[in-house]
């Protein structure tokens, strides 16, 4: 069964490509080394009532927390389902990092994340206390003023593709927006098949009439040939001083840019 399982994941979850300087999209081309973006969300479960406190979420919504990673392309890189949803996203992506057959990020990579994330060597968050969701940056409001504040744009842009595949994964199994009867375990492995036939749908469908519900911006399809070269892995999570430093760098670069135009 677990082979059967790791063939599929290997088939179907797609191989995270750093981003580059042939990236002509600009929401990610700011973001050198960065292989997608990650986020838990919450599904909705059946459980035994004697379980039901440890997967009520802080919304009070019975669910599993299902942390996934994708790419710019809005599929998917890595899974992971049957935490409960009380479960916290940061202690659900310790436990990804940690695990022999886990999310593997790769030295000198990362991926954008929110503030329920640590900044961290691999996870870069938006600075907190200043403005950073796309509502917060509607037509009519004020254009950004300082560099984090342009960072968060910048950054919110890029991340949303995490969001819109949710989205898009929701709008397209029924499944996975109501509570299904089947035990828990089986509840996580139609959660897991779900992803995976998102990734093949979108590796067979030039045009994908789910995600034209969402909006009708054009996608970047650019192949980038480049992957990642496989060698030392970020083994933990842990707040950064260096990469802080790194996020501070990058918000200046991004500042003076803007204002050398």
């Amino acid at each position: 069964m677990l082979c059967g399982v790791l063939t599929l994941h290997s088939l179907f979850l797609v191989k995270p490509k750093p981003i580059d300087d042939q990236c002509l999209d600009r929401r990610w081309n700011w973001f050198k080394g960065c292989l997608g973006a990650l986020d838990g969300t919450y599904i909705n479960v059946r459980v035994p009532i004697a379980d039901a406190p440890r997967y009520r979420n802080r919304k009070g919504q019975i669910t599993t927390n299902t942390l996934a990673v994708c790419d710019p392309q809005l599929q998917f890189i890595y899974v992971l389902p049957g935490w409960e949803g009380s479960a916290g996203d940061s202690r659900i992506l310790r436990d990804a990092i940690s695990s022999p057959l886990g999310l593997k990020v790769p030295k000198g990579c990362y991926y954008l994340c929110d503030n329920a994330y640590a900044n961290a060597e691999g996870f870069v968050t938006p600075y907190k206390g200043v403005r950073y969701h796309l509502k917060e940056w509607s037509p009519g409001r004020q254009t950004p003023q300082t560099p984090e504040e342009l960072f968060n744009l910048r950054h919110t842009k890029a991340r949303d593709v995490i969001e819109r595949s949710f989205a898009v994964l929701k709008m397209r199994w029924g499944i996975l927006r109501s509570a299904s009867f089947y035990p828990i375990d089986v509840q996580s492995g139609l959660i897991i098949a779900c992803f995976l036939l998102h990734n093949f749908i979108r590796s067979q469908m030039a045009v994908n009439p789910v995600e034209a519900e969402l909006d009708n911006e054009a996608e970047n399809e650019d192949e980038n040939e480049n992957e990642y070269v496989d060698g030392d892995h970020i083994s933990s999570v842990e707040p950064s001083a260096s990469w802080n430093n790194k996020r501070d760098d990058l918000a200046r670069e991004m500042w003076a840019e803007r204002n050398n135009r």
